[in-house]
């Protein structure tokens, strides 16, 4: 049997035919999905997630396009886009068919705009960020970028030399509004929406993973968002935090920083998508308190 590109987490149908692997019958019964034309995949979970959807819609563009926006942050380790994002492609000219939950970007990359994740082609770290950085709301902007430049190590500024090899692409006069804001030591995607909706609020802007040192036992921790003048500082709360280690760990850290005299407030993915205005009341009236 001849060895079929992805098979057997996302594959051509008719490549996987014609080596043998499996029948068109056996591809219309219920171990495998069809997501784009002659693209199956068998599925992980249901529905599939965005790296499965990714990993099919490059095999359905192989050879032709690359993997792009939110599609290739997920490949290069650096999710950032909601669960049910499309996956996104990018491919030099018009021939390739777009297909129902697959969005199509038509532009020539230029070289070294693109790069291979384990035979995956994706455009690279950086034109990602630039190609996300000009569209959907600033929040959603700022929070790819941070991404981005934090998990690939750049400085999100780069981002501006590709306006002038991209003269007229629809954006490009909004990513200096999105640098303003991008901080590339942010943590996580629920931080940098923690963050922006505290400076988008008018609150004075926090300093990110500020390092509070402990000469005492020779330690340091770092805090997701402080006001050091203050010393008042958020954390945000993610799943790793509920692990019985890191509860019984996070107990220590805080009261240690408590009897330093640090205030802390503490957040989930839960007040920020539902209380906003909760949250800001809250740190409006600390950092008055604290000053």
């Amino acid at each position: 049997m001849d060895e079929v590109a992805g098979w057997p987490r996302a594959f051509r149908g008719s490549s996987a035919v014609a080596a043998g692997l499996v029948t068109w019958d056996l591809l219309q019964g219920p171990q495998f999905l069809r997501l784009f034309p002659d693209t199956y995949v068998t599925p992980e979970q249901m529905p599939p997630d965005l790296t499965l959807r990714s990993h099919a819609a490059f095999r359905y563009v192989e050879g032709i396009g690359v993997l792009s926006g939110y599609s290739a942050a997920e490949i290069l380790g650096a999710s950032c886009g909601p669960w049910d994002a499309p996956a996104e492609v990018t491919v030099p000219h018009r021939g390739q068919r777009p297909a129902p939950g697959l969005l199509v970007h038509r532009t020539q990359l230029a070289h070294g705009e693109s790069t291979e994740v384990q035979g995956v082609r994706v455009t690279s770290p950086m034109r990602t960020a630039y190609d996300l950085a000009r569209r959907g709301g600033l929040v959603e902007r700022v929070v790819a970028v941070d991404r981005l430049a934090n998990v690939h190590h750049f400085f999100p500024d780069v981002l501006l030399h590709f306006a002038p090899h991209n003269p007229g692409a629809r954006g490009n006069r909004d990513i200096a509004q999105v640098l303003a804001h991008a901080d590339r030591r942010s943590g996580s995607p629920a931080e940098t929406r923690l963050r922006m909706l505290i400076v988008l609020a008018g609150l004075p802007r926090p300093e990110v993973q500020w390092v509070v040192q402990d000469e005492r036992d020779g330690t340091a921790v770092w805090l997701d968002l402080a006001w050091p003048e203050q010393m008042f500082a958020v954390e945000y709360e993610g799943a790793d935090h509920t692990t019985p280690d890191r509860v019984l760990r996070d107990v220590g850290r805080y009261t240690r920083l408590v009897d330093d005299g640090w205030r802390i407030y503490r957040y989930t993915k839960f007040e920020i998508r539902r209380r906003s205005g909760l949250i800001i009341g809250q740190l409006t009236r600390a950092l008055e308190r604290a000053r």
